[in-house]
């Protein structure tokens, strides 16, 4: 039984292992290719480039790109963290989105985190129908609206603006208050009582009550907001277009990547490793929410699904 159960230990350390090389490869590929001083996709050199500079960080930074051909720096046709020009600072791809998932996290966490208190502590006569309404829109796909959604946001003249996707985002947060009703559920109701009986409202129930004791919860529910715009592209592409025009101080960053992708220099990408900078960048502010929420984060998925 020890000498089966050892190799029964190799066996899934083994496989572990491999999992583990296959999951974190392409992460070590990407920050290796970021820091590449190669011209494009070098094909001969995919995996360890030749040579390393720092040039396509600065190249985001500054908004310049390096021309391999005349060895010059010259303007980037992408403004990835902004520039000035006229006295007046326009914001750049990544502050854009940055901007957008912060008040996409703040209104949408208000929004869930009270609609899932209104059907976790209160009892109405629409409640199980607005319930069942809710659970099947939530079956259909949000692109389905995309078009509705473009004539709306043309019609009120914010379609090509920031604010038209932070109200789209956050437009049916109150969607996705099922976990959080699940963690509330599990909160006792005799809690509410003895409040209430102290004269407390029900707003300062929910704020100065649940709230302090729903920490994982809260930071779940922010967390989730705050990534869902950070790398959408299929609503922010169509809202905000996707042509090089005077809208393009308003992408998006997942929109700003794709389009450095579409610009080659015959079969190398022109800016590829400017790309692949960016690409490693993204990565960094969601990386540190997690590692400094990954505590309350667990805690909420795990308490949000006890009841239902």
């Amino acid at each position: 039984m020890k000498s089966r159960r050892i190799v029964g230990d190799v066996f899934v350390y083994i496989i572990l292992t491999l999992l583990s090389i296959i999951w974190i490869s392409p992460i070590v590929w990407l920050v290796l290719q970021s820091f590449s001083a190669d011209p494009g996709v070098n094909s001969a050199a995919l995996f360890a480039p030749n040579s390393y500079w720092l040039g396509n960080y600065q190249g985001l930074v500054t908004n310049m790109r390096y021309e391999f051909g005349s060895k010059s720096w010259v303007a980037s046709d992408y403004n990835f963290f902004g520039y000035v020009a006229g006295g007046k600072f326009y914001l750049g791809g990544f502050i854009n989105t940055l901007v957008i998932a912060f008040f996409v996290m703040i209104i949408s966490t208000l929004m869930t985190l009270a609609t899932a208190y209104a059907f976790s502590r209160l009892r109405f006569k629409a409640r199980p129908g607005f319930m069942r309404v809710i659970l099947i829109l939530g079956m259909f796909p949000g692109f389905l609206s995309l078009i509705i959604m473009y004539w709306f946001m043309e019609t009120i003249g914010i379609r090509q603006t920031i604010w038209s996707m932070i109200i789209i985002y956050s437009g049916g947060a109150g969607m996705n208050y099922y976990i959080s009703k699940g963690f509330f559920d599990t909160i006792s109701k005799q809690i509410d009582e003895a409040a209430m009986v102290d004269g407390a409202t029900r707003f300062q129930i929910f704020y100065k009550i649940i709230m302090p004791l729903s920490k994982p919860i809260v930071v779940y529910t922010a967390l989730t907001a705050f990534m869902a715009p950070w790398g959408e592209y299929i609503t922010s592409s169509y809202i905000l277009g996707t042509t090089l025009n005077n809208t393009k101080d308003n992408w998006t960053v997942a929109i700003m990547l794709n389009a450095m992708l579409s610009v080659t220099d015959g079969t190398r990408g022109r800016y590829w490793g400017q790309f692949c900078a960016g690409a490693v960048l993204v990565a960094v502010p969601v990386a540190i929410l997690f590692m400094c929420m990954q505590r309350y984060y667990v805690s909420g998925v795990t308490g949000g699904a006890v009841k239902g």
